[in-house]
């Protein structure tokens, strides 16, 4: 058990010349090779040709990103961005949104279901499971980003981020917050719950027959597990002052009732 943990990662593992490596970018790659080597195994497994695995992560990989800053623009600051369009381009000043990454995977999904000549849903059953490591690994290279934790707490596991960021990254000593909760950790270990709870679907039971049930499971994991630990993360933009339910929390909703859906049909449909 630990009184409070101060948390002086920096965000970055090295550099070389203008090139820095940061520990974000890393988690993101690094899920999704795994995520693309879990599709792998799944294509092998229903004796499908691995290598179309390849095409399908270059879409999501492009969906991914292009959903995920759009949704942060449009989402949490449409009036900054629809003003200074532009700087929707400037990605390497940060704002991603993971709801608007999923919704660029699905979107990027149909575009290579239809290339592919695959059942839409069929993809989206099996992807789900290899996102889930992505996802988790995404919110550690939020942790090492200082980014996204919650209220304080005075819990036996607390961090203390730095709140002086760019101040940190130039050398300058470190401002911290009050001991809070690692909410980043609490995503992580739920999006790996949502990965054993899918494979096993998948692997033992035989859950990828029963077309959407495997998706709408991940949905609700993903998004019901979000919805409830909004509930003690801060809040990431002003206006969200005062909300009943903030941002990400209104946005979880409709991908949990899609998730419920889904499972519903997938159960009568094939019952």
């Amino acid at each position: 058990m630990f009184d409070v943990i101060t948390w002086t990662a920096h965000p970055v593992i090295f550099h070389i010349g203008w090139f820095a490596l940061r520990w974000y970018a890393l988690m993101f790659i690094v899920g999704f090779f795994i995520g693309e080597k879990i599709m792998e195994y799944i294509y092998r497994h229903e004796g499908m040709n691995p290598e179309r695995v390849y095409t399908l992560f270059l879409y999501c990989f492009v969906g991914t990103l292009v959903g995920a800053r759009l949704g942060h623009c449009l989402f949490y600051a449409p009036d900054y961005y629809l003003s200074h369009p532009l700087e929707i381009l400037q990605t390497w000043k940060g704002g991603l949104a993971s709801h608007g990454g999923t919704i660029g995977v699905i979107t990027a999904v149909f575009l290579y279901a239809r290339r592919d000549k695959l059942p839409f849903l069929y993809v989206l059953d099996r992807l789900s499971i290899g996102v889930a490591p992505v996802a988790a690994l995404i919110r550690m290279g939020n942790l090492f980003n200082h980014e996204i934790f919650g209220g304080p707490t005075d819990l036996p596991w607390a961090f203390r981020f730095i709140t002086n960021l760019g101040a940190y990254e130039a050398g300058r000593e470190p401002v911290f917050t009050a001991p809070s909760h690692p909410t980043q950790i609490y995503e992580a270990l739920c999006y790996v719950a949502v990965f054993v709870i899918t494979f096993l679907m998948y692997k033992k039971f035989d859950a990828g027959k029963r077309t959407g049930m495997i998706f709408g499971t991940f949905l609700i994991g993903i998004f019901g597990s979000r919805f409830f630990i909004e509930f003690i993360k801060n809040n990431q933009e002003a206006f969200e002052e005062g909300m009943l339910l903030n941002m990400g929390q209104l946005l979880s909703i409709p991908f949990v009732l899609i998730g419920i859906w889904l499972i519903v049909r997938s159960l009568r449909k094939q019952g």
